[in-house]
């Protein structure tokens, strides 16, 4: 990936937030159109064999309508699906330092699985179009017999071209989710997975459990939608029968319930095996809101097993989006803590540009001496206790790597529950790194 470097371009403090917030965008719009693409393929083929096998015309049709339902239409593939996948991408690459390049593929890799899978998706749904056409002549009757001979072939193909479309579309969307999240999941944890290879990144833990956590939100919201579509939207389905309708109402409830159930279990996982650098007071507030979007929803479809009822399609559909967009949120604000030290290293860059580009050789000099007496001085000293710790205590981690310690005064994290946490001081990030080489320097003399 490194003809992709030449795309990146120094960019401010503010330019980079503005990347993350179209990042948040991007993937909210990606996650929730590959969920209910996935899960709706998925149970699709499900409700299809089920019905070839027990000749239930009514499995047969869900499985078509599904199809119908969560393919939108062609033009939403390429824009919910390409062209979100291939606009987080390029932010990626501004985003991300040159020792993380092997997001990046991975990301490429999910790019190029799903543009075959949703071929193959669409080459299902059309086939499954074909099939009901079919079915509606089976018995054709013409003199000419190599008129029905030509009938019952295109039949027999497109029967046969719906199984192994569908299958193999599953197949790679299945593999390009999977892609997508390791490729997600690598820059919060660029430590751990450094020297690892593609197995080792795709069957890790960390990656593992994040991929089964967007199933079970892939299944939540097909749910969700299929309630929404069925029984709300344009006042519900018309001329479906009561049989039919018991079916899909019994099927998306309960596909629903128990794929949201387990989501707090796997949030919960993410959240503790987050590293501390990721942490914030922010990603706590989000993961809480979705616990409690989540126990919402599970109110609504709790009423609605109990009462036998659908009134409440619509608050589910919309609180199942809200908790995914929050989740969203809440790892991408744990990327961008995770990667402080390259928005630090990127600001400066664009400084260092702009001054070339103004003509001024050097910059106002900040002292980190002036920063230290006037913010850092009211809680910390460098060699006894005022409100945090003394730095000769705090600062030998920091030796050698004053970026880390620039991300951590940007960013404070409590490391040390005998003191309060750290507020932010607010400073921009050339005064951080004024104020850490200084204190650095300092405290050397308390050794």
């Amino acid at each position: 990936m490194n003809f992709l470097d030449k795309l990146v371009i120094p960019l401010s403090p503010k330019h980079i937030m503005l990347l993350h917030y179209l990042l948040m965008l991007t993937f909210s719009l990606f996650i929730l159109y590959i969920s209910i693409l996935l899960s709706g393929t998925f149970f699709s083929l499900y409700f299809k064999n089920k019905g070839l096998k027990e000749n239930n015309l009514n499995k047969i049709r869900f499985s078509k309508d599904i199809m119908e339902v969560v393919t939108i239409n062609k033009s939403m593939g390429i824009v919910l699906g390409i062209l979100t996948l291939l606009t987080s991408i390029l932010i990626f690459v501004q985003l991300l330092s040159a020792g993380q390049a092997s997001a990046i593929s991975y990301l490429f890799a999910s790019l190029l699985l799903l543009i075959i899978g949703l071929v193959l998706v669409y080459a299902y749904l059309y086939s499954l179009k074909f099939t009901e056409v079919f079915d509606a002549i089976k018995g054709f009757r013409s003199e000419d017999k190599s008129i029905e001979d030509e009938i019952s072939e295109l039949y027999s193909g497109s029967r046969h071209l719906s199984s192994s479309s569908g299958k193999f579309g599953f197949i790679f969307l299945f593999i390009s989710v999977w892609f997508f999240i390791a490729g997600s999941t690598l820059p919060v944890y660029p430590d751990k997975f450094s020297a690892g290879n593609i197995l080792s990144v795709l069957l890790s833990w960390l990656v593992i459990s994040r991929f089964i956590q967007t199933i079970f939100i892939s299944g939540a919201f097909t749910g969700a939608t299929l309630l929404f579509v069925f029984f709300y939207w344009n006042g519900g389905r018309k001329f479906i029968t009561e049989e039919y309708k018991g079916l899909v109402r019994s099927f998306s409830i309960r596909l629903t319930f128990t794929s949201i159930i387990i989501l707090p279990v796997f949030l919960l996982i993410n959240l503790v095996t987050l590293p501390n650098n990721s942490l914030s007071g922010a990603v706590f507030f989000y993961s809480s809101a979705a616990l409690v979007l989540i126990f919402l929803a599970y109110h609504y479809l709790y009423v609605m097993i109990r009462n036998q009822e659908i009134k409440y399609a619509l608050h589910v559909f919309i609180t199942v989006i809200i908790v995914i967009i929050t989740l969203v949120i809440k790892d991408q604000l744990a990327l961008i803590n995770a990667n402080e030290i390259q928005t630090v290293e990127m600001g400066a860059k664009y400084t260092k540009l702009m001054q070339q580009l103004t003509g001024e050789s050097t910059a106002p000099k900040i002292s980190g001496e002036d920063i230290y007496k006037n913010i850092c001085s009211s809680c910390h000293s460098f060699d006894h206790k005022v409100v945090g710790p003394p730095y000769k205590q705090t600062l030998p981690k920091y030796k050698g790597n004053v970026d880390k310690l620039v991300a951590f005064i940007l960013h404070p994290t409590q490391n040390n529950p005998g003191y309060p946490p750290m507020p932010n001081p607010g400073l921009k990030p050339d005064e951080a790194r004024a104020v850490a080489t200084y204190i650095l320097s300092e405290v050397k003399k308390y050794e």
